[in-house]
């Protein structure tokens, strides 16, 4: 009886390992180097925001949002999706900094000479380039 115990607890606990491996999170995958994306028509706000993100975030972040080796993740992705990053998460990411949760890269330091407005039009720059793209 007690082998009998035995043997169903290992099958449990393969059962429960398995799962945990096979359920565990992938890491995103970064846009691919070179990938051309939609670049739409942009709006004054969404303009005015794509001349403060060439100016403040494409160092890290990519031309047109795409994310740059070892520095920073694209923007243009799927994770950054509205319904899983909202605008606000933008405003609290320029303010406060970022832990690293997604992405290899580190953590994000606060950005200096942002106001609440220009991070407002980077996002709306941001959110356009993701809708062409079809980020929703």
């Amino acid at each position: 009886m007690a082998m009998k115990k035995y043997v169903a607890a290992l099958a449990a606990l393969a059962v429960v390992a398995t799962l945990a491996v096979w359920m565990r999170p992938q890491r995103p995958q970064p846009v691919p180097a070179g990938a051309e994306i939609n670049i739409p028509p942009l709006n004054e706000t969404e303009a005015l925001g794509k001349i403060a993100f060439d100016a403040k975030c494409a160092a890290c972040h990519g031309e047109n949002g795409l994310g740059k080796d070892g520095a920073g993740p694209p923007l243009i992705h799927k994770i950054y999706e509205p319904s899983h990053h909202g605008d606000y998460a933008f405003q609290m990411a320029v303010t406060n900094g970022v832990q690293s949760h997604h992405w290899p890269f580190g953590n994000m330091p606060p950005v200096e000479g942002l106001t609440q407005g220009d991070v407002k039009n980077i996002v709306s720059y941001v959110r356009a380039l993701q809708r062409a793209n079809g980020i929703q």
